[in-house]
């Protein structure tokens, strides 16, 4: 789903001017098939859970119209998983509306709220902003090929222990886009991301 300025739905656009005029942290974002654009910090953070999920292919802002009868509502995302589902999910101060869950129903698409609680809830969501402040860099080949050759041989490495591996880019620029990309993984819920954090190759 996209739209062009002339033939977008009036919600739609008012919904796209309203997130034109913020700005929130991080900016980087590696799955958003879109223009990245969020009506609140709220919903920035759950972009942000979206691209360290590993069931996540890609996600775009703002995509529909859902209405319902109390008016017209713009979610903040449509998201599609690895399963082939596709689901239009909001970020929530609450539980959020159930009539805009019915009546997406109703239309034949699934919806759901994301509340904050669960959104901000343990390491994982300042673990996916650190890893997102370099999402726009990239881990040259050489880099990529020697810390792959270390883990083939080890099995799993902490990140102390990678630090020497790397000769163009720093360290954590070079993990981070790697694990953004779904090259290595790290555990994002245990704690924050340290030097005794295990790095290993990505698997599902």
């Amino acid at each position: 789903m996209s739209h062009s300025h002339f033939e977008m739905p009036p919600a739609i656009y008012a919904a796209y001017e309203e997130a034109s005029k913020q700005s929130y942290y991080p900016r980087g974002t590696v799955r958003c098939s879109g223009v990245p654009m969020f009506r609140s910090q709220l919903a920035r953070d759950l972009g942000c859970l979206l691209d360290v999920d590993p069931n996540v292919v890609a996600w775009l802002c703002l995509p529909a119209e859902i209405k319902t009868d109390g008016g017209v509502h713009v979610p903040d995302f449509l998201v599609d998983y690895e399963d082939g589902s596709r689901t239009f999910i909001d970020a929530s101060d609450q539980e959020g509306a159930r009539d805009v869950t019915d009546a997406a129903a109703i239309a034949g698409f699934r919806h759901r709220f994301i509340p904050r609680n669960q959104i901000e809830a343990g390491f994982r969501l300042q673990n996916a902003r650190d890893l997102l402040r370099y999402a726009n860099c990239r881990t040259p080949l050489n880099d990529r090929i020697r810390l792959l050759a270390v883990l083939d041989e080890a099995g799993s490495l902490s990140i102390a222990d990678c630090l020497h591996v790397f000769r163009e880019v720093p360290p954590m620029t070079a993990i981070s886009w790697m694990v953004l990309n779904r090259t290595l993984m790290v555990d994002l819920d245990d704690a924050m991301i340290g030097p005794e954090t295990l790095v290993r190759r990505f698997t599902r």
